[in-house]
């Protein structure tokens, strides 16, 4: 890895983490292509640059983090089942980390949900976050849960599992923000307790590409997440439905026909 590569793949994780297109997968696919090794830093460096793109929503929501202790239980609630089946799952996590057809057959699903999802969820009855209850907090929660497989995209997880609950889409969507912010907070403890309980160490190489790719993520996603928005309230998700389809049919197609797209 070099550091035009950290930039690259800190673009696409700024610009794909609230998207419902998978961040996650994108970056598995962007790794292959530019022949990066799957090491334990590359696989760390992958979850923990979420960190930065997660912090632009505490910037853009400020208010909202300091607004009351209700808030913060019902993120926690939500938080619970990906907290219990990511520590239960975590070596299996790491293994499909590592395959770009389970990215294609993911994405490629998931697409065909969303070409469906506006005229399924047609009639919402919550338009703001404070009347979201604790059960609906918590069915979101396990909606979560599906995004460990990557390519799921746990933004489109979290946003159509609100929708199951008669969220209104930018309800959901602001919700999946907020709740981003202890899941990927916890996993990037996690993944850097790991690395370090496995005897590895940064070096200064190392820590200069964690800084600029996290500050790099921080910045596109700043911008992604506005557009997202607008474009949610005026337009819907069946255009992320057919980039998904697309992308992950062209996945499927390459590996069928003998490409490697394996992370090296």
């Amino acid at each position: 890895m070099n550091m035009v590569h950290v930039i690259i793949l800190a673009i696409i994780e700024g610009l794909t983490e609230f998207l419902p297109v998978s961040s996650t997968g994108h970056m598995i696919i962007a790794s292959s292509a530019m022949g990066i090794a799957s090491d334990p830093f590359i696989k760390l460096f992958t979850i923990a640059i979420q960190l930065g793109a997660i912090l632009s929503v505490v910037v853009l929501y400020f208010k909202r983090f300091f607004q009351s202790t209700r808030f913060y239980f019902k993120l926690l609630v939500a938080f619970i089942p990906a907290a219990v089946f990511g520590f239960l799952l975590s070596d299996a996590i790491d293994k499909l980390l590592e395959s770009a057809l389970t990215v294609g057959i993911t994405l490629f699903l998931g697409g065909i949900v969303l070409l469906f999802v506006d005229k399924w969820f047609n009639k919402p009855l919550i338009n703001k976050e404070e009347d979201i209850t604790f059960p609906i907090a918590l069915k979101i929660g396990f909606f979560q849960c599906l995004a460990m497989i990557p390519g799921m995209s746990r933004s489109a997880s979290t946003i159509i599992g609100g929708m199951t609950q008669k969220l209104s889409r930018t309800a959901a969507a602001e919700f999946s923000f907020f709740l981003a912010v202890p899941t990927m907070f916890a996993a990037t403890g996690k993944k850097l307790l790991d690395y370090y309980k496995d005897g590895h160490t940064f070096t200064g190489e190392e820590m200069k590409f964690m800084l600029v790719g996290n500050v790099v993520a921080f910045i596109v996603a700043l911008l992604a997440i506005r557009t997202f928005i607008s474009f949610l309230e005026r337009k819907g998700f069946r255009l992320f439905g057919w980039y998904r389809i697309v992308v992950g049919g062209i996945i499927i197609a390459l590996y069928l026909s003998g490409h490697n797209l394996e992370v090296i």
